[in-house]
């Protein structure tokens, strides 16, 4: 049962949402997150800490960054209570708004203090989303 709240809990905040709609496309690491999402690094770290124990993130430590994406073993799961939803989150403007925020991020990680992830951002690259 403490598995199921965990999930539950995980997906029933905004901000979470948010951030699993950017981890699932592209590993990032806090730093880039609380960037795109325009937050102190502290919170993005405590909604991070929410997903991560409901086993929903993958991550990957690149020297002293850590790097998440939506993990493998509950990613269906997710997908599934998104596709149930998609019409009300594809409408959030902050969702389009982090999307467009995320590419323009990583347009420049090259550049920036974050030496992007190894393993992870050649994992999972399909994983069932529309474009």
């Amino acid at each position: 049962m403490k598995e199921l709240v965990a999930f539950a809990h995980a997906l029933s905040d905004t901000t979470r949402w948010r951030i699993i709609e950017l981890v699932a496309d592209e590993a990032l690491c806090v730093c880039e997150l609380a960037d795109i999402l325009e937050m102190p690094q502290s919170s993005v770290s405590s909604h991070l800490q929410v997903i991560r124990r409901a086993g929903l993130l993958d991550s990957e430590r690149c020297e002293k960054w850590i790097y998440y994406r939506l993990g493998a073993e509950k990613k269906d799961l997710v997908l599934v209570v998104r596709e149930q939803f998609a019409a009300s989150i594809d409408a959030d403007t902050a969702i389009a708004r982090d999307a467009r925020r995320a590419k323009r991020r990583l347009a420049e990680r090259e550049k920036s203090c974050c030496p992007g992830p190894r393993t992870l951002a050649h994992a999972g690259l399909d994983h069932g989303r529309k474009p």
